[in-house]
Protein backbone atom coordinates (compact mmCIF):
# COMPACT_ATOMS: atom_id res chain seq x y z
CA UNK A 1 0.00 0.00 0.00
CA UNK A 2 1.40 3.47 -0.57
CA UNK A 3 0.34 6.61 0.56
CA UNK A 4 0.94 10.05 -0.54
CA UNK A 5 4.12 11.84 0.92
CA UNK A 6 2.85 14.22 3.91
CA UNK A 7 3.81 17.62 2.31
CA UNK A 8 5.96 20.06 4.79
CA UNK A 9 3.33 22.51 4.97
CA UNK A 10 0.56 19.49 5.91
CA UNK A 11 -1.05 19.67 9.07
CA UNK A 12 -1.35 16.33 10.96
CA UNK A 13 -4.85 14.61 10.50
CA UNK A 14 -6.75 13.46 13.10
CA UNK A 15 -9.52 11.23 11.95
CA UNK A 16 -12.52 9.85 14.91
CA UNK A 17 -15.23 7.23 13.55
CA UNK A 18 -17.78 5.94 15.81
CA UNK A 19 -19.47 3.35 13.95
CA UNK A 20 -21.88 -0.04 14.02
CA UNK A 21 -20.05 -1.76 11.73
CA UNK A 22 -17.31 -3.59 11.64
CA UNK A 23 -13.74 -2.02 12.00
CA UNK A 24 -11.20 -1.96 9.51
CA UNK A 25 -7.56 -2.00 10.18
CA UNK A 26 -6.46 -1.21 7.00
CA UNK A 27 -8.96 1.70 6.89
CA UNK A 28 -6.97 3.09 10.08
CA UNK A 29 -4.11 2.35 8.88
CA UNK A 30 -3.99 4.10 5.16
CA UNK A 31 -5.87 7.09 6.89
CA UNK A 32 -2.84 7.59 8.78
CA UNK A 33 0.02 6.97 6.28
CA UNK A 34 2.78 9.16 5.47
CA UNK A 35 5.90 8.89 3.36
CA UNK A 36 7.83 11.12 6.22
CA UNK A 37 6.76 8.54 8.23
CA UNK A 38 8.80 5.95 9.36
CA UNK A 39 6.37 3.92 11.55
CA UNK A 40 2.64 3.48 11.92
CA UNK A 41 1.94 2.13 15.56
CA UNK A 42 -1.65 0.65 15.84
CA UNK A 43 -3.53 -0.64 19.20
CA UNK A 44 -7.11 -3.20 18.16
CA UNK A 45 -8.98 -3.43 21.02
CA UNK A 46 -11.01 -7.22 20.92
CA UNK A 47 -13.96 -7.96 23.02
CA UNK A 48 -12.76 -11.27 24.89
CA UNK A 49 -14.35 -14.05 26.16
CA UNK A 50 -14.08 -13.82 30.08
CA UNK A 51 -15.94 -15.24 33.04
CA UNK A 52 -17.67 -12.82 35.20
CA UNK A 53 -18.62 -13.30 38.53
CA UNK A 54 -18.99 -17.09 36.88
CA UNK A 55 -20.91 -15.72 33.81
CA UNK A 56 -19.61 -16.66 30.73
CA UNK A 57 -19.50 -13.38 28.36
CA UNK A 58 -20.41 -13.47 25.39
CA UNK A 59 -20.38 -9.55 23.37
CA UNK A 60 -20.06 -6.47 24.65
CA UNK A 61 -22.61 -3.60 24.12
CA UNK A 62 -20.80 -0.30 23.51
CA UNK A 63 -22.84 3.51 23.92
CA UNK A 64 -22.04 6.77 23.28
CA UNK A 65 -22.29 10.59 24.33
CA UNK A 66 -21.44 10.80 20.90
CA UNK A 67 -21.44 14.98 20.88
CA UNK A 68 -18.94 14.90 23.28
CA UNK A 69 -16.69 11.71 21.92
CA UNK A 70 -15.22 14.05 19.06
CA UNK A 71 -14.27 17.02 21.46
CA UNK A 72 -12.45 14.83 23.76
CA UNK A 73 -10.76 12.92 21.26
CA UNK A 74 -9.57 16.33 19.92
CA UNK A 75 -8.75 17.32 23.31
CA UNK A 76 -6.38 13.80 23.76
CA UNK A 77 -5.13 14.12 20.10
CA UNK A 78 -3.71 18.20 21.25
CA UNK A 79 -2.31 16.61 24.03
CA UNK A 80 -0.27 13.79 22.06
CA UNK A 81 0.78 16.38 19.98
CA UNK A 82 1.90 18.51 22.80
CA UNK A 83 3.77 15.62 24.57
CA UNK A 84 4.93 14.51 20.65
CA UNK A 85 5.03 16.90 18.37
CA UNK A 86 6.65 14.30 15.79
CA UNK A 87 3.29 12.58 15.37
CA UNK A 88 2.43 13.28 11.90
CA UNK A 89 -1.46 11.58 11.82
CA UNK A 90 -3.88 10.13 14.68
CA UNK A 91 -6.97 7.59 14.10
CA UNK A 92 -9.40 6.49 15.90
CA UNK A 93 -12.46 4.29 15.37
CA UNK A 94 -14.55 2.86 18.10
CA UNK A 95 -17.80 0.87 17.94
CA UNK A 96 -20.87 1.21 18.92
CA UNK A 97 -23.59 -1.26 19.55
CA UNK A 98 -23.29 -4.86 19.70
CA UNK A 99 -19.62 -6.48 19.32
CA UNK A 100 -19.37 -10.37 19.51
CA UNK A 101 -15.99 -11.71 21.13
CA UNK A 102 -13.29 -11.90 18.57
CA UNK A 103 -13.87 -8.66 17.06
CA UNK A 104 -12.21 -5.18 17.59
CA UNK A 105 -14.22 -2.60 20.04
CA UNK A 106 -11.34 0.24 19.28
CA UNK A 107 -8.74 0.65 16.54
CA UNK A 108 -6.18 3.34 17.18
CA UNK A 109 -3.22 4.06 14.81
CA UNK A 110 -0.28 6.72 14.89
CA UNK A 111 2.11 7.72 12.42
CA UNK A 112 5.51 9.44 13.26
CA UNK A 113 8.69 9.14 11.61
CA UNK A 114 10.28 7.00 14.75
CA UNK A 115 8.27 3.86 16.30
CA UNK A 116 8.91 4.99 20.16
CA UNK A 117 7.18 8.52 19.51
CA UNK A 118 3.79 6.55 18.03
CA UNK A 119 4.35 3.92 20.35
CA UNK A 120 4.25 6.38 23.52
CA UNK A 121 1.31 8.35 21.71
CA UNK A 122 -1.22 5.03 21.03
CA UNK A 123 -0.75 4.22 24.59
CA UNK A 124 -1.54 7.65 25.91
CA UNK A 125 -4.41 8.01 23.28
CA UNK A 126 -6.11 4.60 24.74
CA UNK A 127 -5.37 5.27 28.18
CA UNK A 128 -6.88 8.84 27.70
CA UNK A 129 -10.14 6.99 25.73
CA UNK A 130 -10.41 5.01 28.57
CA UNK A 131 -10.20 8.29 30.96
CA UNK A 132 -12.05 10.77 29.49
CA UNK A 133 -14.29 9.69 26.61
CA UNK A 134 -17.53 9.18 27.17
CA UNK A 135 -18.05 5.78 25.85
CA UNK A 136 -19.74 3.00 27.74
CA UNK A 137 -19.56 -0.87 27.81
CA UNK A 138 -22.20 -3.08 28.96
CA UNK A 139 -20.99 -6.72 28.95
CA UNK A 140 -23.75 -9.71 28.01
CA UNK A 141 -23.57 -13.17 29.05
CA UNK A 142 -23.76 -16.59 28.02
CA UNK A 143 -27.49 -16.08 30.33
CA UNK A 144 -28.20 -13.33 28.07
CA UNK A 145 -28.10 -11.66 32.01
CA UNK A 146 -26.35 -8.32 30.91
CA UNK A 147 -23.84 -5.86 33.17
CA UNK A 148 -22.88 -2.08 32.96
CA UNK A 149 -18.84 -1.98 33.55
CA UNK A 150 -16.74 0.99 34.38
CA UNK A 151 -13.28 1.52 33.35
CA UNK A 152 -10.97 2.30 36.63
CA UNK A 153 -9.05 4.58 34.65
CA UNK A 154 -12.43 6.73 34.17
CA UNK A 155 -12.35 10.02 36.12
CA UNK A 156 -16.06 9.75 37.32
CA UNK A 157 -15.52 5.54 38.56
CA UNK A 158 -13.84 6.76 41.97
CA UNK A 159 -17.65 8.61 42.76
CA UNK A 160 -19.34 5.34 42.72
CA UNK A 161 -16.91 3.28 45.32
CA UNK A 162 -17.45 0.14 43.65
CA UNK A 163 -15.11 1.11 40.22
CA UNK A 164 -12.44 -1.78 41.08
CA UNK A 165 -15.85 -4.64 41.46
CA UNK A 166 -17.32 -3.25 37.86
CA UNK A 167 -13.74 -3.13 36.30
CA UNK A 168 -12.06 -5.95 34.77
Amino acid sequence: MSWPPMAASEKGRDIFKLSRDWLSVEEAVAAVGSASCGAISLFIGTTREDQSAGRKVIGLEYEAYEAMVTSELAELCRDVRARWPDVAHICVHHRLGWVPVGEASVVAAVSSPHRQQGQRAVAHLLDGLKAKVPVWKKEVYEDRGASWKENAECAWASCHGNAAALNH
